[in-house]
């Protein structure tokens, strides 16, 4: 399904929404309007598509890797761009997608889990904390390498862990 929006009528964002998994797109071509229904202010819009209203937030606009994340209904959603170049990149091995995918998150030393802020499938954005550990007697906000979604979660607080113990699966 390929989708066409504006916002704020200067950016134009065309992307193709993938039918398994429509939090997942590329951008494209243009076929099917969303209507933005109310623009709320600081980067938050109420939009309609196919009579279906979502609240949508930008959350960050990443030109170098050509990547947007928006946040509708409380899901996480990466939309990338690809043209006919990056895709030659990547086929070549040498595009963004060839930048290593993080699948968990380790210990980086051993201590004491005094709390885990996320459970198994929820959304965290890059720098959100995690994991808080101790270690050597001083408390470590261990926080989230990627924006992604926690697949499993490896520990309870009070366990003790070595390092390189993996605490988090990320989807």
């Amino acid at each position: 399904m390929k989708i066409n929006t504006t916002i704020d009528g200067t950016k134009k964002l065309n992307f193709e929404v993938d039918e398994k998994n429509p939090l997942k797109g590329n951008f494209s071509g243009e076929v099917n309007e969303i209507k933005i229904i109310e623009n709320l202010g600081n980067n938050n819009l109420i939009v309609e598509k196919q009579g279906k209203k979502f609240r949508v937030k930008l959350l960050k606009i990443d030109s170098l890797l050509k990547k947007v994340i928006l946040k509708i209904d409380g899901n996480i959603v990466e939309v990338t761009q690809e043209d006919e170049y990056d895709v030659l990149l990547k086929s070549l091995g040498m595009g963004a997608g060839a930048i290593k995918k993080v699948n968990d998150m380790k210990a980086p030393m051993p201590g004491v889990v005094i709390d885990v802020k996320v459970k198994a499938g929820q959304a965290v954005l890059k720098d959100e904390g995690i994991v808080v550990l101790e270690a050597m007697k001083m408390e470590n906000l261990l926080k989230s390498p990627i924006d992604g979604t926690i697949k499993s979660v490896e520990i309870v607080k009070g366990d003790t862990v070595e390092k390189n113990k993996v605490l988090v699966n990320f989807e």
